[in-house]
Parts: C-alpha cells; sequence; structure tokens
C-alpha cells in the first residue's frame, strides 16, 4: 500500500491511498466467502456459490464494496501511521477508483481520505515563567479557626434559655400551606441557624425567637410538585443548643490529636496554616502559568472538536430550551477552545520532558476523581476500563505531571515582592523518596 498525506490545514490533512489489486483481493475472497452464506442458489450448498454466479446475483460492485468496508479500516490505520499524524473526528473517504468493471477487474483501489487532525505546534521557551500571587500569610486568625474547628468536632449541645441566634442548633416544627391547601408539614427537625440548608427565609424567621414561639414568612419551593411557586410557611421554634466547646488544654490536646500538650497541638496548626497558604498560592499560580504558557503559543483549534462538544452538552441532559442560548453556546465554545488548547501545549511538554504515567499515580488519581463522584475507586476503575477511558485518564495525569514541571521552572513572587518557593507543592511529600529510588 501507498500513501501520500496533504496537509490542507493545520489541523486537516488529506491523505491519498493506492491500494494494490494483491492486497485487496484477500478482502474481496472474504467478501465472496460473506455473501455465498448470505444468499440461495439452486443447486449449491449454502456457502458453495461459485463467484461469477454471485456476480451475476449482486453484481461485483456490491462485491468489490463490501470488501472495501471490511478492509477499509487497516487501510486507514496503516496511512494514518505513515502519516504520523493524530486523528481527532470521524474520517470522510471518497474511493477514487476501484476494480469493478472488466475494464479494472484486477485494478489498484485508490481512495482519498480528508480528517481532522491534532495540530503540530512549536513549543515557545517555558523555562522561567513569571507570574505574580498574592501575597498571603499564616496569622493568628487562621491558626485560632483551625483549633475551634478541631474542637467543634469534640463539642457537645446544651439547651439555652435565650432567643435563637446565629450558629445556634434549633428543633423545629414547620408548615407549608399555599392558599387553604397545606402541602407539607413536619415535626422535630433539626436545624442550625445560618447553614441554608432547608428554604430561603428561614433563618431569617427563627433568629430572635425563643422556645415554643412561632414566626410566619413567604417563600419561592425550590422542589418538590409546587418547584417555584409561592407557599406561606409557619416555623414553630421547639428547643435552642448551642455547641460548648471543650477548653483548649493539655488534655483536649491528648484527646483531638497524638501530641500530649496544647502547645504541640498549636504549632502543628500553625504549621498546617502555613502549609495551607503555600497550596492556595501554588494553585494561584499553576494557574497562572498555564495562561501564560498557552497565550505563548498558537494553537488552532479544529471546527469538529468545537461542534461535537456543543452537541454533546445540548442533546444530553441540558435539552430545555432556555438553556439552549446563544450566549450558552458562545461559552461552550469558548471552554472547549481553552480545554482544546491546554491539551494540546501540555502534552507537547510531557513528551520534550519525557514524562510518563506510573500505576501508582494513576491509582492515586483514580481514588480522587472516584471520591468526586462518590463512587467506589474498584467500580469507577471498572466502568472506566470497560468504556475504554483508561487512556484518557493516563493522559491526564500525565498533562497534571507536565504543568507542575512547568510549575517548577517558573519563577514565583507575591504582591509584595517576595519570592515564593513552592518546591512543597510542586513535589508532595513522598515523591522525593520515589525519586531516589530509582
Amino acid at each position: 500500500m501507498k500513501s501520500a498525506v496533504e496537509n490542507l490545514s493545520p489541523t486537516r490533512v488529506k491523505m491519498h491511498v493506492e491500494v494494490p489489486f494483491a492486497e485487496l483481493k484477500p478482502s474481496i475472497d472474504a467478501a465472496y466467502k460473506e455473501i455465498a452464506s448470505q444468499i440461495q442458489v439452486p443447486g449449491f450448498r449454502k456457502g458453495k456459490v461459485p463467484s461469477r454466479l454471485i456476480d451475476q446475483r449482486v453484481g461485483r460492485g456490491y462485491v468489490i464494496e463490501t470488501a472495501i468496508n471490511n478492509g477499509l479500516d487497516d487501510f486507514y490505520r496503516q496511512a494514518v501511521e505513515e502519516a504520523d499524524v493524530v486523528p481527532l473526528a470521524r474520517p470522510e473517504v471518497e474511493v477514487v477508483s476501484a476494480p469493478i468493471d472488466e475494464n479494472n477487474a484486477e485494478g489498484d483501489l485508490v481512495v482519498d481520505i480528508e480528517v481532522d487532525v491534532r495540530p503540530t505546534i512549536e513549543l515557545p521557551e517555558y523555562s522561567g515563567l513569571e507570574v505574580e500571587v498574592e501575597a498571603r500569610e499564616a496569622g493568628d486568625a487562621d491558626v485560632e479557626k483551625a483549633m475551634d474547628e478541631l474542637r467543634g468536632r469534640f463539642g457537645t449541645l446544651k439547651p439555652v434559655e435565650r432567643p435563637a441566634k446565629d450558629g445556634d442548633y434549633t428543633t423545629i416544627d414547620l408548615t407549608a400551606t399555599i392558599g387553604d391547601e397545606t402541602i407539607d408539614e413536619a415535626t422535630g427537625l433539626s436545624y442550625l441557624i445560618g447553614s441554608g440548608t432547608m428554604i430561603e427565609g428561614l433563618d431569617e424567621a427563627l433568629s430572635g425567637l425563643s422556645a415554643d414561639e412561632d414566626a410566619a414568612f413567604e417563600t419561592t419551593l425550590a422542589g418538590g410538585d409546587h418547584s417555584g411557586e409561592t407557599a406561606q410557611v409557619k416555623v414553630v421554634l421547639t428547643a435552642v443548643k448551642e455547641r460548648e466547646l471543650p477548653e483548649a488544654d493539655d488534655d483536649f490536646a491528648q484527646l483531638a490529636s497524638e501530641f500530649d500538650t496544647i502547645a504541640e497541638l498549636r504549632a502543628s496548626l500553625v504549621e498546617k496554616a502555613q502549609e495551607d497558604v503555600i497550596v492556595e498560592q501554588g494553585i494561584e499560580a499553576r494557574d497562572k502559568v498555564l495562561v501564560k504558557l498557552t497565550d505563548l503559543v498558537e494553537v488552532p483549534v479544529p471546527e469538529s472538536v468545537i461542534n461535537e462538544q456543543i452537541e454533546q452538552h445540548f442533546n444530553g441532559e441540558n435539552q430545555a430550551e432556555d438553556h439552549d442560548t446563544d450566549a450558552h453556546r458562545a461559552e461552550i465554545k469558548t471552554n472547549t477552545e481553552n480545554a482544546f488548547r491546554n491539551e494540546i501545549v501540555l502534552d507537547a511538554v510531557a513528551e520534550k520532558e519525557d514524562i510518563g504515567v506510573e500505576q501508582p499515580e494513576l491509582i492515586e488519581y483514580l481514588i480522587q476523581t472516584s471520591q468526586q463522584y462518590g463512587m467506589d475507586p474498584n467500580q469507577f476503575a471498572q466502568m472506566l476500563e470497560g468504556a475504554g477511558q483508561v487512556p484518557m485518564m493516563v493522559g491526564e495525569v500525565r498533562r497534571r505531571k507536565a504543568l507542575a514541571r512547568v510549575l517548577e521552572l517558573a519563577k514565583v513572587t507575591d504582591s509584595k515582592g517576595k519570592t515564593i518557593d513552592l518546591a512543597s507543592f510542586v513535589t508532595p511529600a513522598g515523591d522525593d523518596e520515589a525519586d531516589s529510588a530509582e
């Protein structure tokens, strides 16, 4: 087989493929056998019909068409490998000539194939990219907040004889009506004032009430059969409780941590607060480095990639008429273009840096992603494998590592001009030991 490639655009190629009759003949023979098993000819057993009779019954053109359809995938893959391109969409195939009639009974198969492909880019120099992040400090307030959160895990609720306020835990009865119809009611509900987890207006209605007092308010229902309708709600406050926190002393430190003294626990919280600052600055720097890197290189985006993403989005779960707007389509288009550019650039960095993915890295990523979907990691991995999505996950991990490498080489300062050391963010704990063991 011979093939030649013509670049129609930075993201589209045309491959001219010539398949000699000798290479096509096995597919033709297989097509005759396939058709022979499907037709009945008097005097011949099924599957034993001679080729000349098949030509008379269905036509040689149908046989050759069947042979081309059965063999085209292999011819296409060979052409793609020879052209060294990565297809992004379904190819468009035109049969230029085929050995169909007697004048070309043993001629070559000639096809032209057009397909959108990943563009080839020239990476800019990315070592030493300069980005600025917001200046942050781990202050006493951060440490006290962390301490209070830890104390809150070991707190106890105690009844109080006073009006309810933000942060109180309450027991309430609710009745919702529309006109004269009671549409919902419940008793003995537990609710944290300020959490906003029930219905709009409840926090305001409860604030200032004492036990056995009630209040009424209007609200727009957000779910159920009456979603979007206005209802009148009566709330009865039956109990008010506040969380009593344990004293921050040595006994608490021994109860809540591996430390013997509150001083040691506080020191660990200070260290954790400082680590959180580095993580926040690292995330900001990582995002800004990616934007700066992709701004340095032109990455053409095929229309087929954009159209496919838009079609998937609006033909999937988002079919409401008011959802499909010009503004929303423009948003999907922009997001798709940015994601495609990021992928192309980071893949190029990974290639240049010779970045691979180890099994423990993939497992860690699978666990993290499964948690986001609330799935068991093993079931999530089986689902991905069944859908053929594991290579996609490997690519995502590889691109993350490529971005970490670019960030590692970047110069990061904060808004006060201080140089930020992101070594602990770029290389998480444990990676150094793994590197040294290789």
